[in-house]
């Protein structure tokens, strides 16, 4: 018999957006919803508390910025395949988050004049990257679980993985969750429900992403017949620490920090000659592998990788000591150096996924009852590049948005209730077949097989040749019976969710790679050797994955134009 538990809305997730949702649920509702909260972690070690840099929002338009200049400088970095309408709604919501937070007790950094600090961040035209130190993510993290709290009808299902989203008659019923600490198996039913788990950035070894960064949400939406979107723009930060890959923040760039190639040369003059190294991303990224490709990079002996330096020697000793004082811990703990004294080993690094569950201006997906919010949405206000600062930013607006409509849905709906053979099923899938399965593939090894796959033929530059390859690597890996477990304890068993985890890694990956083979042309993140220029006429528009039999089905969507025509960009 499974187990049920039953609330009005379950939100999975428990980052920025799933916590935002959480406390907008609760607060709309005054107290008569039942809200869960449910993540794989404990609450507050959800990977948004890694976030460093900024929260971008217009706040001071008598110096000259505007909610205009937000939404452009978002569009262009986006290189315009983001939903303009999305964007506007963004941009305009932005400012109050921020006052909101600071109103729920967030120590955002001070002018001198005591007013909220905001620093210069990529791709922006004016200083609007809202910071606390370089802890934002820790910060806002601390401050939305502490507001949470707070409210008597938000619980928490903590170190709970979610195996299955259950749907019946086209409609959002609940999920299917192991409980890690006895590994007993549930079902979770909800009258609606928010995805709020994240990225897939650990599909590539070298990444800023915790390990628990699977794609596991995008996965159980996928495999519910729900699309994704846009999924082959990946996104490489610029400053990923050698040889962890740890994230710099590009608040180090913000504050004066310079790239440097092996003969000292500020190489992103050649680049991006206005904006030089708080060029867009994308932009930084493709100029730093160019420039270890043409050999004026450096190697680093014990892990094998090619990086170029950033020098924080411009920003001053002080000022690193004050606003970047979480980057030199990392850096003296993690590499051994004090950037106060030396330069940072860097290359580019996976960090963000602009992609995700494809959803509408709400956070609705196409599952009536189920929205998604944050990086494992895709509204979608990054296109083809995100810019920084927005994705905490993305995370509070629609974690907002999701948490009231879902409210509103749960208010007007009766209990849910769902065919138990739904859960029977799964439960047999998951237990009779991966946890009492056998096979002679290690599932390990497949998972770094996939890693290996993807640093290789998906990294900044593509081609049609590689993408092939990498799509071929992971249908075979697909095949190889790797989905079962050694461990037979059913307490904390790491080796069943990490089996469950490879197996959606694969599921998404694949859907990575088949879009990118699709689209032949470059724009933002994806860039193709072999078709090297941007291609409107034929591809401006978002890419939709549906599961199939034989893998991914491919449609495509129209972008949202608005305001601003396509335009080549400059930097």
């Amino acid at each position: 018999m499974v187990e049920t538990s039953r609330h009005d809305i379950l939100i999975v997730g428990s980052g920025i957006a799933g916590l935002r949702a959480a406390i907008e649920a609760a607060r709309i509702s005054n107290g008569k919803l039942d809200i869960a909260v449910i993540t794989k972690v404990q609450a507050m070690r959800a990977h948004s508390v890694s976030a460093e840099g900024g929260t971008a929002a217009v706040l001071y338009p008598e110096l000259g910025d505007s909610l205009e200049s937000h939404m452009f400088d978002t569009v262009k970095g986006s290189d315009y395949l983001a939903d303009q309408d999305a964007v506007e709604r963004f941009v305009k919501e932005m400012p109050g988050e921020i006052y909101q937070l600071e109103h729920w007790g967030l120590p955002w950094s001070r002018r001198e004049d005591g007013r909220i600090a905001q620093r210069n961040f990529g791709g922006y035209t004016y200083p609007r990257a809202t910071y606390a130190e370089d802890k934002v993510g820790f910060f806002e993290m601390q401050t939305l679980y502490d507001t949470a709290t707070k409210y008597g009808n938000i619980s928490f299902y903590q170190e709970w993985f979610v195996t299955s989203i259950l749907a019946d008659g086209g409609e959002f019923k609940g999920v299917t969750a192991i409980e890690r600490k006895s590994g007993n198996f549930s079902q979770i039913l909800a009258k609606a429900g928010i995805i709020a788990t994240g990225g897939s950035g650990r599909l590539y070894s070298f990444a800023t992403y915790a390990y628990s960064s699977t794609p596991d949400g995008m996965a159980a939406a996928y495999r519910a017949g729900i699309p994704l979107k846009d999924m082959e723009f990946i996104q490489f930060h610029p400053s990923g620490l050698i040889p962890s890959g740890i994230l710099i923040t590009e608040a180090v760039r913000g504050e004066g920090g310079v790239l440097v190639n092996k003969d000292g040369e500020r190489f992103m003059k050649k680049y991006a000659p206005n904006k030089l190294d708080l060029a867009s991303r994308d932009v930084v990224s493709r100029a730093m592998m160019t420039e270890i490709e043409e050999g004026r990079g450096m190697k680093d002996d014990a892990s094998g990788l090619d990086y170029l330096n950033l020098d924080l020697s411009p920003i001053g000793g002080q000022k690193i000591k004050e606003r970047l004082s979480q980057i030199r811990e990392i850096a003296i703990k993690f590499r051994g150096i004090d950037p106060v004294e030396a330069p940072l080993p860097v290359r580019p690094v996976c960090h963000y996924v602009m992609g995700g569950i494809d959803t509408d201006i709400d956070g609705a997906t196409k599952l009536k009852g189920l929205w998604a919010a944050g990086e494992a949405a895709c509204v979608s206000i990054n296109g083809a590049n995100r810019l920084g600062a927005n994705s905490t930013a993305e995370c509070l607006v629609w974690g907002k948005i999701t948490g009231g409509e879902a409210a509103k849905y749960a208010a007007a709906r009766p209990q849910a209730s769902v065919p138990g053979e739904l859960s029977a099923l799964e439960e047999k899938r998951i237990f009779d077949g991966i946890f009492h399965g056998k096979g002679g593939t290690n599932p390990y090894e497949v998972r770094d097989a996939l890693q290996k796959e993807m640093a290789k033929d998906a990294f900044v530059f593509r081609t049609g040749d590689g993408l092939s390859q990498a799509l071929r690597t992971i249908r075979e890996l697909k095949q190889k019976d790797f989905l079962h477990c050694e461990d037979k304890s059913r307490v904390y068993n790491t080796n069943l969710s990490d089996v469950l985890e490879v197996e959606g890694m694969l599921a998404v990956a694949e859907v990575v790679v088949a879009g990118a083979l699709a689209r032949t042309e470059s724009r933002g993140a994806h860039f193709r050797r072999d078709y090297p220029g941007r291609d409107d006429k034929n591809w401006l528009k978002h890419t939709l994955a549906y599961a199939g039999p034989d893998g991914p089905r491919l449609d495509y969507s129209t972008v949202a134009i608005t305001k601003y025509q396509p335009a080549e960009r400059h930097y």
